[in-house]
């Protein structure tokens, strides 16, 4: 059986080192908040790595994630935080063997002040628009 995986690694910064903590408390509501939806997205990882520094945030799948998780969690950072400027995740749809449309992708541009979308893509809806065929390969 073809398994579907969705792949991202991006950073968010939190501007300063006690929003580190409030980062992770926010994390940790929205986890179980998740846990408690049927059927709850796919998760995903936070941790503070030294090499990105003390206010970036480490955002990345364990195996698959669901981006929008992610982009709820950076809003809800942006929110209550009082982030500001633009933050922007790509991430990538894997097959685990070789099939027609096992491949996808996407990225999605937030403005962190308004907590609006700047803009936003997936490929499987790029190539639908631009292909003269409407995506059929």
């Amino acid at each position: 059986m073809t398994q579907h995986r969705i792949h991202f690694s991006e950073l968010l910064d939190v501007g300063r080192p006690d929003n580190v903590g409030r980062a992770f408390a926010i994390y940790k509501a929205l986890m179980a908040e998740n846990a408690g939806e049927d059927p709850p997205a796919e998760t995903f990882q936070l941790s503070v790595s030294p090499e990105y520094g003390a206010t970036r945030l480490w955002l990345y799948d364990a195996g698959g994630g669901d981006p929008q998780l992610v982009i709820t969690f950076v809003t809800r950072c942006a929110r209550a935080l009082g982030l500001t400027g633009a933050w922007s995740m790509q991430w990538a749809g894997v097959a685990s063997r070789p099939v027609v449309d096992g491949f996808s992708g996407g990225a999605h541009i937030l403005d962190l002040a308004s907590g609006q979308t700047i803009a936003w893509m997936s490929t499987g809806r790029w190539l639908a628009d631009l292909s003269p065929a409407g995506g059929a390969r």
